[in-house]
């Protein structure tokens, strides 16, 4: 993995969500590393505070809560205050690899609730901010699930394609206003995120396929590398973009 490139975000804002384990947690590491003003946004304080106690930097703040809710999302927004400058939208949740036949109102709604409506509301809020200074940039988490159908489920796919549709419309709408959006489309990769493999979806559908194709695991710093590239000032002419980290599952 490369280094951490000391003030490559010197006096940046950057919310990333999801930030209290897994790739939120290694991205925003990284650019506080870097000189960056975190705020981090997750479900557990005790995650955000284990994070925080590592770091031990002012650079890096905290809010706790779900960002499905709008009042969470507005405080987030808050805490990073007018210097907003970046968003890393990366909290989100797998399904249980289930087909639409099979699928729930209650699991279909709370994976496309976290995985695309927040991001969405958080992109919503952030954009104001950004506009009033004149740039921005902004990640969104796809997966490998957002370009096929073998690796989730009928919720995950769905809500991870139109996460890219949701970074495509905001960089064709925002590109001359200052503001990036791309797209990190990671295919496995060691973080905390539980899903069920003991469901004949994936035991008869997803595995096979799977044994056949799968690259080796990335690791969350491996991600963090390529979120903090599409972040920085060496991606200025690249928006709209979907980079694929999989170690080259997506050619197979």
């Amino acid at each position: 993995m490369s280094a951490a490139i000391p003030d490559r975000f010197s006096g940046r804002t950057i919310i990333v969500t999801g930030a209290g384990s897994g790739i939120g947690r290694a991205t925003a590491t990284r650019l506080v590393a870097e000189g960056a003003y975190v705020v981090g946004a997750d479900l557990s304080e005790e995650r955000l505070k284990a994070v925080a106690d590592e770091l031990g930097s002012p650079g890096f703040r905290y809010v706790v809560g779900s960002i499905t809710d709008q009042d969470v999302v507005d405080r987030v927004v808050a805490e990073a205050g007018p210097e907003l400058w970046g968003l890393v939208n990366n909290a989100g949740i797998m399904d249980d690899f289930l087909p639409v036949a099979d699928i729930d109102d209650a699991t279909w709604q709370r994976v496309v609730d976290v995985n695309l409506t927040s991001m969405m509301r958080m992109t919503r809020a952030a954009i104001p901010v950004m506009l009033d200074h004149g740039s921005g940039a902004i990640v969104n988490l796809s997966s490998e699930a957002g370009i096929r159908a073998s690796a989730a489920g009928v919720a995950y796919t769905a809500s991870k394609h139109a996460v890219i549709g949701l970074t495509k419309s905001t960089s064709l709408f925002y590109a001359r206003k200052g503001i990036r959006c791309n797209s990190v489309a990671p295919g496995g990769v060691a973080t905390n995120i539980q899903a069920r493999m003991d469901t004949p979806g994936f035991t008869e559908v997803i595995a096979p396929l799977l044994g056949a194709t799968m690259t080796p695991t990335a690791t969350a710093d491996q991600l963090a590398a390529a979120i903090t590239f599409l972040l920085s000032d060496d991606a200025s002419n690249i928006t709209g973009a979907v980079l694929f980290c999989d170690g080259g599952w997506s050619v197979i």
